[in-house]
């Protein structure tokens, strides 16, 4: 059995059914799913649907990003976000056109159930952004820093390479973790179309958002699968502002 880890989505359905079938995933096939699966591109309602559908013949662990945040907020008591509004959320409303109110209570309820962290029996943190306590994810103050934090991928960015874990200046909040991974940052805006690594940290979001592709990862062997860049997939919606 393998264990995939799949970056961040943003509505770009037509791109994580290639990564499914690129990576000819099986029902043996474990999926972490790193979060921010709405927002962005127009089949964010249908992003949801699948990954549910996917959930039933596949073991899944869907970790909550910053979008899905708001996304819940929206499907619980109709409240728009003006900044998620501006940033995906008007394509993501538009989305779901044409699901009926139980199919929106079905999401409401897959929303909640999203984890914010997933610690493996390897003890290998995922998370979508990342978190600032110098003793863990467990003593995390704030719960946003799960899904808004960026300081610990600026720090892993830092990081001269021939630094090891049991070196004395190595990251204390990096030593809790065999390896961490996370999205929300995207790869591309440091030129890169493939997943990062630094220190322990593996940065899988490519940013399938913008003008990236949709990425993930075997993380026992480190292969590494991809869609098209997904702004490719959706051709007629390049003249939408990604954020």
């Amino acid at each position: 059995m393998r264990t995939l880890v799949i970056g961040d989505i943003h509505g770009g359905l037509k791109g994580l059914i290639q990564i499914i079938k690129r990576a000819k995933v099986s029902s043996d096939d474990a999926l972490i799913f790193l979060g921010d699966y709405v927002d962005g591109w127009s089949e964010s309602a249908q992003v949801i649907q699948y990954l549910i559908d996917l959930s039933k013949t596949n073991k899944c662990v869907f970790i909550k990003g910053n979008h899905d945040v708001w996304c819940e907020q929206w499907l619980a008591s109709g409240l728009i976000n003006d900044v998620w509004y501006m940033h995906g959320g008007k394509e993501t409303i538009e989305s779901y056109k044409g699901f009926s109110k139980e199919e929106r209570s079905n999401h409401l309820d897959f929303f909640e159930g999203m984890s914010l962290y997933h610690i493996d029996s390897k003890n290998r943190l995922f998370v979508h952004a990342g978190f600032t306590s110098m003793h863990g994810v467990e003593k995390e103050i704030d719960i946003r820093n799960f899904y808004f934090d960026r300081t610990l991928w600026e720090m892993a960015l830092t990081m001269d390479k021939r630094i090891k874990k049991d070196s004395k200046i190595y990251p204390n909040r990096l030593k809790h973790y065999s390896e961490i991974y996370i999205g929300h940052t995207p790869t591309t805006n440091f030129n890169e179309d493939q997943p990062m690594h630094c220190g322990n940290v593996w940065n899988i979001d490519t940013g399938a958002s913008f003008t990236g592709k949709l990425s993930a990862i075997d993380i026992d062997t480190k292969a590494v699968f991809q869609s098209d860049k997904v702004m490719n997939l959706y051709p007629d919606e390049l003249g939408r502002n990604k954020k």
